[in-house]
């Protein structure tokens, strides 16, 4: 089996105990983001599977829209980064 050389870490342990991969992450060529791919991507910033710039280019994310992401689901958890919930979790 050949596998596929990438920087930093293949897999990472959560707080919950839970293992994330790489594998876990969506497809590069994602374009349609549901909650929980949203929810995958920071977590594996977060715990240092994917760096924040290298997040930001496989995905083509703007630093604005990643950092929105990050602090809905730190300031309100994951459910907030569901469409139909960003009136009701935006701050005026």
């Amino acid at each position: 089996m050949y596998l596929k050389k990438v920087d930093g870490p293949r897999q990472v342990t959560l707080p919950d105990g839970t293992v994330l991969s790489r594998a876990d992450l969506p497809a590069e060529e994602t374009r349609r983001w549901v909650a929980s791919r949203k929810a995958v991507v920071v977590k594996a910033v977060a715990y240092g599977l994917l760096s924040r710039e290298e997040a930001l280019k496989r995905y083509a994310l703007s630093e604005e829209e990643f950092e929105l992401w990050r602090l809905a689901i730190e300031e309100h958890g994951e459910s907030a980064l569901k469409v139909t919930a960003i009136q009701k979790y935006r701050q005026l």
